[in-house]
């Protein structure tokens, strides 16, 4: 579970007793409601009252945040605030997402005081996090209770999640991209620079070979059983079945292996020439194990994928999708497709998903060698639509949302209809803008979060 650092920052001579209760009325909340990580904050024992108020304490939080290896902190004004201590723990942890806050004002005090002052002191704070370009996100002002606060702290959450999964991430390049497709051509330069992320290369006679190689044993017949179950596999022989699953348990070994969070492939076409079946449905298959996979090599892709997955906190697979034709009826709904590399997982509630052989592949390769598609139609509901690129050293991510509609057609390949809010638009957006064909879709409304963590990640947000 990821554990996020809560820093209770006072000054005096604002009211302690104030202080103190909003700090316990901020961890109770927390407890109650946020149950995605741990938070480490200082207790009564270590500081006064478990506040923050001067150097010795900030020092003191640094040395238990630092024990605790939190992905995350929270800095927030229970009064006013120390400026300086919280500034001490954030240059500490500058390389993290930080969220600040402040709370709302109590009643005047007798003689007419105010007992707080927090959103001044929350200024002070943000003014010197700015003037040393330590990125922050901030939450608001409110009490610890109110709705907002619990959403935008589970919010930071996820956001901190994915900061901590996807800088540094390992991902696997099986192949070459295809030669007619330089659109999934990358700098790899640019993400150890940028993001400290590591390639590995997965040789394609080394992966023949692993697959060639591996006995049929209790460990493959039963996941060749597992897509019987779950797959129409009437049109597929049980020996293309069996490279099909092959294919996924030596991927998934490698993945384990070499600690790889996905997977760019050559999904043609050296798959079907070499091993005579399609990858899609493997591909499918691991992504729904939490391990992402995208076609043709596509690297800026798997990056996007496991930024979602991991918004997700894990709870939902992304699909990897093109961005394809407009509706014939509808000017804002665009079909959302792919070959066959959905998860089966998002498959619409009515759908056997079909094994079969490659649609726009099996004429040209064969279709005897093109095995190993899923078809089927995806699930209805509001998805996020993102898409990473990278030009010149720069990075951008396009965000978009929509609804996934039900349609009573047999089409080919895994797809869905999406209706946006403004089509043409979008589509103009990522012609201009450089977007390359691919995109990951995800089902929920992970807009704010998404945007959040490309603010920490240092990637430009294109919104549509």
């Amino acid at each position: 579970m990821i554990k996020i650092g809560f820093v209770p920052s006072h000054r005096v001579p604002f009211n302690r007793d104030w202080a103190v209760e909003m700090r316990k009325r901020t961890i109770k909340s927390i407890k109650e409601n946020v149950g995605e990580a741990e938070f480490v904050y200082p207790d009564e024992g270590l500081t006064d009252g478990g506040l923050v108020t001067n150097e010795e304490d900030a020092q003191k939080a640094v040395k238990l945040f630092k024990e605790n290896n939190i992905q995350g902190l929270i800095i927030g004004t229970m009064t006013f605030g120390e400026e300086l201590p919280n500034i001490t723990i954030a240059e500490a942890f500058d390389k993290i997402p930080i969220l600040i806050f402040g709370t709302k004002e109590g009643p005047f005090t007798s003689d007419g005081n105010r007992k707080s002052d927090s959103f001044c002191g929350t200024i002070s704070t943000a003014s010197g996090l700015t003037r040393r370009k330590i990125k922050f996100d901030f939450g608001g002002i409110y009490f610890p209770e109110e709705e907002d606060f619990i959403s935008d702290v589970k919010r930071f959450v996820r956001v901190s999640m994915a900061y901590s999964g996807f800088m540094g991430a390992r991902v696997g390049l099986v192949g070459p991209r295809p030669a007619p497709f330089e659109t999934c051509a990358i700098n790899e330069a640019n993400l150890i620079e940028k993001f400290r992320q590591r390639v590995v290369s997965i040789n394609l006679l080394k992966l023949y070979s692993d697959i060639n190689a591996m006995k049929t044993d209790s460990r493959v017949t039963e996941a060749v059983n597992e897509v019987k179950k779950s797959y129409d596999c009437h049109l597929a022989s049980d020996n293309t079945l069996f490279k099909i699953v092959k294919l996924e348990l030596v991927l998934s070994d490698y993945a384990q292996k070499e600690g790889l969070s996905g997977y760019g492939i050559q999904c043609w076409t050296s798959m079907q020439e070499e091993i005579g079946i399609s990858p899609c449905m493997s591909m499918g298959r691991l992504t729904d194990k939490g391990i992402m996979c995208a076609c043709e090599v596509d690297m800026h892709g798997v990056l996007t994928m496991i930024a979602q997955y991991l918004l997700s906190l894990k709870e939902t697979v992304p699909h990897f999708i093109d961005w394809t034709i407009q509706n014939q009826d509808d000017e804002d709904t665009l079909f959302a497709w792919h070959c066959g590399n959905a998860p089966v997982s998002l498959k619409c509630a009515s759908c056997k998903p079909l094994v079969n052989s490659h649609s726009t592949l099996g004429e040209k390769l064969g279709y005897d060698k093109s095995f190993g598609t899923a078809e089927f139609q995806l699930k209805e509901g509001k998805v996020t639509i993102a898409r990473l690129v990278e030009y010149d050293g720069k990075f951008k991510m396009l965000i978009t949302k929509g609804d996934a509609i039900p349609d009573s057609r047999s089409l080919r390949g895994c797809w869905k209809w999406i209706k946006v809010s403004n089509l043409k638009t979008l589509y103009r957006t990522i012609i201009e803008e450089g977007f390359t064909h691919h995109a990951s879709l995800i089902f929920g409304d992970y807009e704010k979060e998404l945007a959040a963590f490309c603010k920490f990640a240092g990637i430009e947000v294109v919104n549509v």
